[in-house]
């Protein structure tokens, strides 16, 4: 599933109308269906559609009529404070007059007295508003609209785009309908992806309306949602005569003293994830404590620059910084890995912290890098406020992806995960895996994944999905979801998804 802008919509639209030739009201019937068979019709009698006077209004318009002609009871509102409807909401608004369906005016203060009254009634609410074009702040009659409907609604259901909120930034324009579910078509709404939006737009349900793949994949950016599929077609199934080295030498930099469990944590679940050998390189007081309780994996110290130097040579994949603390001794072993090594390097935790002010050396790297910053670690990497990451995170995440040649993977809800150029969003995780070592259980993963062969990419979205994925299964049966509960279940979920 693609990711996709207004703009990209209208080239998709513009393109099916005039170059394919499908009319524009076909394309609005599909949406009105679409929407129809998400209403759970064998449990919702009573419906009141409020519609503006553009393409929305009119997909709102058609959901009435089909409403209307399978008996249910509605209420339809339209505001139309120009006397001029867009010409496919015209269509759908004659072929309602010449029902003899009842379209109550919003025009004004008055007359949402008349909507309270129909909505308090009502099983579900179908917000028509607005869609896709909004870009201007609302007038202070649609923000009273909109309060009234989320005031006076037992469930809401929006077109498209919950109403009031702009679809590419995900900014609200004044006020926003609150939905409970946002029925969307063909794209998942870029604006979507901002932190906080998933309060508007509720469940987000993406329907086709019938645009044919190839012209979507030809209109749009490389932004995809992982699903699934993506993960069966790049993890690997195991060749039955393959041994212990066709899966890859993992090399972990990680822990000190007081954060021994960083180092725990990212060395079994690089081992859970499949990885063939595992080596944690800590300090000799570290290793000390770990090397009796790992049995999988092995141990040394990268106070002893020879063996270190060897380890580096061998690996095929490398994770550095969990646990490892934000101190000169981290930043110069992360020099070293990235100005020696030739396998891809996985940088996550403090050995993200030691970059600020020394962000020039990804430039000097001989290999691929993936960096795994959680908010507050790409404020420090780039000078960016909090704010201002949680509103521009697909932006952010691909600037700093293009501009050091990287792979980014920027945590939180829908995490971001790009090379500057393509992008996936993980759709899988929950607040429920709200706990220490989480992070550094992912960077295991992937270190495993890209260990094992996957492009770095892919193996990063890839880990991004199971691991989110793990949670929320888990999630099911538990209130709290800590990181050694996914590193036990990572072996048999990768496989009920190959399975599948």
């Amino acid at each position: 599933m693609r990711v996709g802008s207004s703009s990209t919509l209208k080239s998709i639209d513009k393109y099916c109308v005039e170059k394919i030739g499908i009319p524009s009201i076909i394309l609005m019937e599909n949406a009105a269906l679409k929407i129809i068979s998400n209403l759970e019709l064998h449990k919702n009698k009573k419906f009141v559609i409020v519609c503006g006077s553009g393409n929305n209004g009119g997909d709102g318009l058609a959901v009435a009529r089909h409403l209307k002609a399978l008996g249910k009871d509605i209420d339809v509102f339209l505001v139309n404070l120009n006397d001029k409807l867009s010409e496919d909401c015209l269509i759908n608004y004659n072929i309602l007059k010449h029902l003899g369906i009842k379209i109550y005016p919003l025009n004004n203060m008055e007359d949402c007295s008349q909507l309270r009254e129909c909505l308090v009634n009502s099983d579900i609410t179908i917000d028509a508003l607005f869609g896709t074009g909004l870009s201007r702040n609302l007038s202070e009659l649609y923000i009273d609209i909109i309060s009234v409907i989320n005031e006076n609604s037992e469930y809401i259901v929006s077109i498209d785009v919950p109403s009031g909120m702009n679809c590419d930034s995900g900014k609200v324009m004044g006020s926003c309908v609150n939905a409970n579910k946002t029925i969307t078509f063909e794209l998942l709404k870029k604006g979507f992806l901002t932190w906080g939006t998933s309060t508007y737009t509720g469940k987000v349900v993406v329907e086709s309306i019938g645009i044919p793949e190839s012209v979507i994949d030809n209109h749009s950016e490389d932004i995809f949602m992982i699903t699934e599929e993506l993960v069966k077609k790049h993890i690997p199934q195991r060749d039955k005569y393959g041994y212990k080295g066709d899966y890859g030498r993992v090399l972990v930099l990680a822990g000190s003293m007081g954060f021994s469990g960083a180092a725990y944590i990212t060395v079994n679940s690089a081992v859970r994830s499949g990885a063939g050998l595992v080596t944690l390189s800590t300090s000799k007081d570290l290793q000390q404590i770990l090397s009796c309780k790992f049995i999988e994996a092995m141990t040394s110290s990268y106070e002893d620059e020879e063996q270190l130097d060897n380890h580096i040579k061998k690996s095929d994949c490398i994770a550095i910084g969990p646990g490892m603390g934000d101190s000169s001794t981290t930043l110069e072993l992360l020099k070293k890995v990235i100005y020696n090594s030739t396998c891809p390097i996985v940088i996550d935790a403090d050995g993200i912290n030691v970059l600020k002010g020394q962000q020039d050396i990804l430039k000097d790297k001989k290999c691929s890098i993936i960096i795994t910053p959680h908010i507050g670690e790409m404020s420090n990497l780039t000078g960016y406020s909090r704010d201002y990451i949680k509103e521009n995170r697909l932006e952010v995440a691909k600037e700093v992806a293009g501009k050091y040649k990287i792979v980014v993977l920027l945590k939180g809800y829908n995490t971001i995960i790009t090379d500057g150029n393509k992008t996936y969003i993980n759709p899988t995780g929950n607040s429920s895996m709200a706990s220490g070592g989480m992070g550094d259980c992912l960077t295991g993963i992937i270190t495993s994944f890209i260990a094992q062969g996957i492009s770095t990419l892919e193996a990063t979205a890839a880990a991004a999905y199971v691991h989110g994925y793990i949670g929320e299964c888990l999630s099911k049966s538990m209130y709290c979801v800590n990181a050694s509960h996914i590193i036990e279940n990572i072996p048999s979920a990768i496989k009920e998804m190959q399975l599948k």
